[in-house]
């Protein structure tokens, strides 16, 4: 049996806290609302009865319930209360407007200024503003009639301003000024009067709180207490009926209510908590490659998903149709959707049985969430399009649907509204379900930098920008990337691993090379002149090392998603550029003391997961193969063994959680790509064909093809 994977200590600590932390939650959430179920009915304010409620014996009290009411009523009825209207807003504002009609006449007697001159200082005005139109009236208007207008206008603000203007009332008030004017002025006059007067309209009567309070408290005094009463056998509310605050108050006076928790109850919700508490962190122990639960980001979202779709299934747990209309499958979609389909079915499992535990529909409510989501989750399985999520959406509903044919129709009087109802709230939580996942997990996505199937499918894409920009600056080491790509996708379905992660972080991982291409030897035209030969091994070391930082930076500049810069940064690890390094080492006569070997390594960090330890493993292979080009298995194996050895050599997968089975299956992934790739080839005898014959291929195509 191969041995386990270590995790490290600071990662099971995080786990059972969790573990601990949501199974506390839940035990809150799962008892509290058996504190307020009585001993027969769940009996709650908007719910429906299911049987008809009479009172057990006469009784008559006051009902402080209905008391409320009528005061709130009351109380609601009191308009808003205003202060008075304040003179001293009054004659501010008029002695504003006397102010500016002054400022108007002095204006118009200046003899110094022009007709034109005047009416640019008259557009200045800057408590009023005046029409064009306006403004030349006012600049020939005769001395009698302005002396008419200025002793109207402020006759007419006064009169407005003795009147109450409320905040909200301004518009309405000034829209009122032209009634005001008196009908001795001419047109003109009164719309000189009107602009004037609007103007300086201000709101002098303001809402008080005070005194709208001491009105309302006043209301409410006035209502007297209301005395219920009922008969001994008098219905109080029947079946069918929403629950009002006054029914649960006439319920709790006849005592038709025993608050309290029983302690078979909570015993009830503490074993079905443990056990789930206990199967989760089992199974994926025993699967020992759930890589997602070793992962703190992977773990608390899981966490805070389950309390938050457990919280919200308990709320609805007191309404007849609302518990089927609950999305809780959306859940295990998103879980799903995010870390794949093994995690999500272990997590919806639990959840669901929590959801449902310990209400009167139980019976029908636990194989309804359970079987619905668990269908959605095998048809949506590994998320590759947007249409995987409509499938399990209608997968949710018509399994529901036929769930609560089994479970539900049965217990169902024929009554076609109430099916019709129950249809209606299934096909919606299928939809719900479907549309928050989908939701969610791309907001998760982008605020969390979680990586999902969609983002790696979209950008994997061959006319993506950033790989449209690789291919055609740098196509040799593009053509490199897709072979790599290949070899460590192959090893990770052998180990257990992502493969779709691992293929496209491979495709990315030299993209810095495509802003200086000719500096790498796949990209250079055999034949030229290396251009490492003519510079010192310390700067062609620099400019190898920086395609890393340069690739973070076309990371950063296309967004691609977080978890990709590791492959970018963790490819090449913690190594040292080894050619450059022994140039160096030669130059200074093998005298290490001369040589500084950190201006050789690559800034790293190490590979820190076993999809980046895959392209470390596969980068370097498919360099060494394509050098060597070994000629037998023996000879790839060998290869392949040597670069596992050095990459261990220099504690480049410490941080990896790989396993010497890994390693093993690494290597035989690795050799039977290889194999495939640098198969033998015929080698064709170089005689010429005769005049006479006719060749389908040309001999240059003919090499070309083989």
């Amino acid at each position: 049996m191969p041995a386990r994977t270590p995790v490290p200590t600071r990662i099971r600590i995080l786990q059972f806290s969790l573990i601990v932390a949501v199974s506390l939650v839940s035990f809150v959430v799962l008892t509290m609302p058996i504190a307020l179920r009585p001993t027969t009915q769940a009996l709650d304010v908007g719910g429906v009865l299911q049987i008809t409620m009479q009172a057990p014996r006469d009784i008559e009290y006051v009902s402080d319930v209905r008391t409320e009411e009528a005061r709130t009523a009351a109380e609601s009825a009191v308009q808003p209360v205003y202060t008075a209207p304040d003179p001293a807003i009054a004659r501010q504002q008029i002695e504003r407007l006397r102010t500016a009609m002054q400022y108007i006449t002095s204006v118009r007697v200046n003899t110094e200024l022009t007709a034109e001159e005047k009416k640019a200082n008259l557009v200045t005005l800057s408590d009023v503003r005046l029409t064009l139109k306006t403004i030349d009236y006012v600049v020939e208007i005769p001395d009698s009639r302005w002396e008419a207008v200025q002793s109207e206008a402020l006759r007419v603000l006064e009169q407005i301003m003795r009147r109450a203007i409320y905040e909200d009332k301004v518009e309405a008030v000034q829209s009122g000024v032209s009634l005001s004017v008196s009908l001795t002025l001419n047109e003109q006059q009164s719309t000189l009067v009107t602009e004037l007067v609007t103007a300086f309209i201000l709101p002098n009567s303001f809402y008080s709180e005070e005194l709208t309070t001491v009105a309302r408290q006043a209301a409410r005094d006035a209502v007297k207490p209301i005395v219920r009463t009922y008969k001994s056998g008098e219905t109080i509310a029947p079946a069918g009926e929403i629950i009002t605050p006054a029914d649960m108050e006439a319920f709790q006076q006849l005592g038709m209510i025993h608050p309290g928790q029983r302690w078979e109850d909570m015993l009830g919700a503490a074993a079905i908590i443990i056990i789930s508490a206990f199967f989760v962190p089992l199974y994926f122990y025993r699967r020992k490659r759930a890589a997602v639960v070793n992962e703190p980001r992977s773990i608390l979202v899981m966490a805070i998903v389950f309390i938050v779709f457990l919280a919200g299934a308990r709320l609805f747990t007191n309404r007849t149709l609302a518990p089927y209309g609950y999305p809780l499958q959306a859940a295990g979609l998103l879980i799903t959707a995010l870390f794949g389909l093994e995690t999500g079915l272990v997590i919806a499992i639990p959840l669901c049985l929590l959801a449902s535990y310990g209400l009167p529909n139980t019976l029908d409510l636990a194989p309804y969430y359970l079987l619905s989501s668990l269908i959605g989750l095998l048809v949506l399985g590994p998320v590759r399009r947007f249409w995987g999520f409509i499938r399990a959406g209608i997968a949710v509903s018509l399994s529901g649907l036929v769930v609560l044919m089994a479970y539900r129709l049965p217990l169902l009087a024929p009554d076609l509204l109430g099916i019709i109802q129950f249809v209606g709230v299934v096909l919606f939580s299928g939809f719900a379900a479907a549309s928050i996942a989908l939701l969610l997990q791309y907001l998760l996505a982008q605020t969390l930098g979680l990586t999902t199937a969609f983002q790696l499918l979209d950008i994997s894409r061959p006319d993506f920008p950033l790989l449209q920009f690789f291919l055609r600056s740098a196509p040799g080491t593009y053509q490199h990337s897709l072979q790599v790509a290949n070899l460590a996708e192959q090893a990770a379905e052998k180990i257990g691993a992502d493969p779709l992660l691992t293929r496209v972080g491979a495709q990315f991982h030299d993209i810095g090379k495509a802003l200086n291409p000719t500096f790498f030897i796949e990209n250079q035209v055999p034949g030229n002149v290396n251009t490492h030969h003519d510079i010192p091994p310390e700067e062609s070391a620099a400019t190898i090392i920086r395609h890393v930082t340069d690739g973070i930076h076309l990371a950063k500049k296309y967004s691609l998603p977080g978890r990709l810069h590791d492959f970018i940064l963790e490819h090449h690890g913690t190594l040292i550029t080894r050619y450059q390094y022994g140039q160096a080492m030669e130059a200074a006569g093998g005298d290490a003391a001369k040589v500084d070997i950190e201006k050789f390594r690559y800034p790293g960090p190490r590979p820190s997961s076993r999809e980046t330890a895959l392209l470390m493993l596969a980068d370097a292979t498919e360099a060494r193969a394509r050098a060597e080009r070994p000629t037998d298995e023996d000879g790839l194996r060998a290869l392949v063994r040597s670069v596992i050895d050095t990459v261990q050599k220099y504690n480049q997968l410490d941080d990896t959680l790989l396993t010497l089975r890994d390693l093993h299956l690494i290597a035989e992934s690795f050799v039977t790509t290889l194999r495939g790739t640098y198969h033998p080839r015929i080698q064709y005898p170089n005689a010429k064909a005769p005049d006479t014959e006719t060749t389908l291929v040309s001999p240059r195509k003919e090499n070309d093809l083989h």
